[in-house]
C-alpha cells in the first residue's frame, strides 16, 4: 500500500508541473524587425518590415511627457535604441531591456552633473482592470503579463525601437 502510495505521488508530482503554463512561448512567425512607440497614444507596434504583427496599449512612466533625461525624472526615453537583453527573472513577469542610455543621453546628464539613469525594459505587470492608475513605471514600458510574453517570444536582441513622443 504504501508503494503504490509513492508511486501515484511520484507521477502526480511529475504531471502536475506539466500542466502549469510556461511563460517561455514560441514564435515561428515573420521575424519582428522593428518596434515603435508612440508615447502620446500609449501604442507599441511590433513590425515586420512595413507590416503590423502585433499592436499593444502600454503604460509609461509616471511623468510620460517629455524624453528622459535623469534617473528617477519617472519619463521614457524618446529615440532610437536597440533591444539589448532580456531577463526571464524579472520581477514584473517577463522583460527585454532598452539600449538607454546612449552617449548623447549619457553626455547631457554628465553636463547637468547627473546620472542619466538606465534599466529601461518592456515588462509586464501592467493591469489593464486599474482605471486611472495608467503610467506607473519609473520610466519603463509595460504591457500586460500575457502581451510580455508574446513580445519576449517575438523580439530579439538588436531589434530597433524607436520611442516617439
Amino acid at each position: 500500500m504504501k508503494r503504490r502510495a509513492l508511486i501515484l505521488g511520484g507521477v502526480a508530482a511529475a504531471i502536475v508541473p506539466a500542466c502549469t503554463p510556461s511563460k517561455f512561448k514560441r514564435y515561428n512567425g515573420p521575424a519582428v524587425t522593428f518596434v515603435v512607440v508612440n508615447k502620446s497614444q500609449r501604442q507599441m507596434f511590433l513590425l515586420h518590415k512595413d507590416r503590423v504583427l502585433k499592436a499593444y496599449t502600454i503604460d509609461l512612466g509616471f511623468a510620460p511627457i517629455g524624453h528622459k533625461f535623469f534617473e528617477g525624472d519617472g519619463r521614457t526615453p524618446e529615440g532610437v535604441y536597440l533591444i539589448d537583453r532580456r531577463n526571464p527573472n524579472s520581477k514584473f513577469h517577463l522583460s527585454v531591456g532598452i539600449s538607454y542610455p546612449n552617449e548623447k543621453d549619457r553626455a547631457f546628464a554628465e553636463e547637468m552633473g547627473k546620472s542619466p539613469g538606465g534599466d529601461i525594459f518592456i515588462h509586464g505587470n501592467s493591469d489593464k482592470r486599474k482605471k486611472g492608475q495608467n503610467d506607473w513605471t519609473w520610466g519603463c514600458i509595460a504591457v500586460t503579463d500575457k502581451e510580455i510574453e508574446d513580445v519576449y517570444a517575438m523580439v530579439g536582441d538588436g531589434t530597433p525601437i524607436q520611442i516617439n513622443p
